[in-house]
């Protein structure tokens, strides 16, 4: 099979597409014909030889890529045949992802809804499942006004569907004209470009803000914090920007504000992860929830990786097989 494969932690062109020989599953395993396959920012920390939270660096050589959909070809043992030529979102126990064959549990699969196509479904048993765990951690209302950070990423783009979906005042936040438009479009009420160093400016007139959503950190998310109103909330959830935003606790004190920490035990509701997971493929095969996608084919994985970091792509990033 073809795989791309991490020989040296580095710059994206260290992503090497090679080949290799095909896995084996094991008992309680399946192997799955890879169509598409998910990119996430964690993955280029982790080309970078980051540590990622309490995770050291994975040894080398690696194949990276933790969520994958297509289909089961083969089976181990323990495993009942019926899943051979089943079409399934999988989530993999840490690598193996960026490849056209992929290893996986067999209770971590996800059967994808007929009609939705494969890189949909990768987008939903990452993208989709977090998004879902983010407003079950925030409970918004209809009495806020939700500003979204990184609103034409993949989280943000389905963030900002949810919330509009139920009745509630979006303000969406992206970086660059083109990304503005797509928010707008995508149903914020109202959409600012945040490359623009005023665009808290912007907001003067509107709705004031009780709870920011914020993946990007650094100077945007303490822009986005001073905005919030007395005894409004941040849900932070990611720094994109490459630094979390700054809060002191006189920030929290003199105004009142709530500030959490949301990806972690709060944001898994009953049923945890497999109940996110399968209710976000419910909502894309129902049409609730519409990722936008950027796709690379596989043996682009380095380019993915630079737009990924370059912050250039709108959405989901996903590897095509």
């Amino acid at each position: 099979m073809h795989a791309i494969r991490l020989h040296a932690f580095g710059v994206p062109d260290n992503l090497i597409h090679e080949y290799l020989a095909d896995p084996v599953p094991g008992p309680g395993e399946v192997r799955v014909a890879v169509e598409a396959a998910g990119v996430h920012t964690i993955e280029t920390k982790i080309r970078r030889g980051e540590t990622v939270g309490p995770h050291l660096p994975p040894a080398l050589p690696l194949v990276p890529g933790g969520e994958v959909a297509g289909t089961v070809d083969a089976v181990g043992d323990g495993v009942e045949p019926t899943w051979i030529g089943r079409r399934v979102a999988a989530h993999l126990d840490g690598h193996g992802g960026y490849a056209e064959l992929a290893v996986a549990r067999v209770e971590n699969l996800y059967p994808i809804p007929d009609d939705l196509s494969a890189d949909v479904a990768v987008a939903m048993v990452g993208t989709g499942a977090t998004t879902l765990g983010l407003l079950h951690a925030t409970q918004p209302t209809v009495d806020d006004a939700v500003l979204v950070l990184s609103a034409a990423g993949g989280i943000g783009t389905l963030l900002v569907q949810s919330l509009h979906r139920e009745g509630i005042f979006v303000v969406g936040a992206a970086g660059g004209a083109t990304k503005t438009a797509q928010v707008h479009d995508n149903g914020a009420d109202i959409a600012v470009d945040y490359s623009d160093p005023d665009w808290p400016e912007r907001l003067v007139s509107a709705p004031r803000v009780s709870v920011v959503m914020d993946g990007v950190g650094g100077r945007i998310g303490r822009q986005a914090l001073e905005l919030l109103a007395p005894a409004g909330r941040i849900i932070l959830y990611g720094w994109a920007s490459g630094s979390p935003t700054e809060i002191a606790t006189t920030d929290l004190i003199s105004r009142q504000l709530t500030a959490t920490w949301a990806l972690g035990p709060r944001m898994v509701p009953p049923g945890g992860w497999d109940a996110l997971r399968s209710t976000s493929l419910a909502r894309a095969a129902g049409g609730e929830f519409r990722p936008l996608i950027t796709r690379f084919p596989l043996s682009e994985a380095a380019a993915a990786h630079a737009a990924v970091e370059g912050r250039t792509a709108r959405g989901k990033v996903i590897l095509t097989v």
